[in-house]
């Protein structure tokens, strides 16, 4: 177990600020692809056919 003098020592402070940057980092990603695949479903692609003209 951790003890509470731990995150009084700069390493406690490194620790804590690591674990917030991975816990944003994780919440930020989560989020984009969350929004991408909205924008996938509001806007899906239609496949445009592409007309060939023959030149005789």
């Amino acid at each position: 177990m951790y003890s509470f003098d731990f995150f009084r020592t700069k390493l406690g402070h490194a620790s804590l600020a690591s674990i917030a940057a991975m816990t944003a980092m994780v919440a930020l990603t989560t989020q984009m692809n969350l929004v991408s695949a909205d924008a996938q479903m509001a806007q899906p692609q239609v496949p445009v056919a592409i007309a060939t003209v023959e030149i005789a």
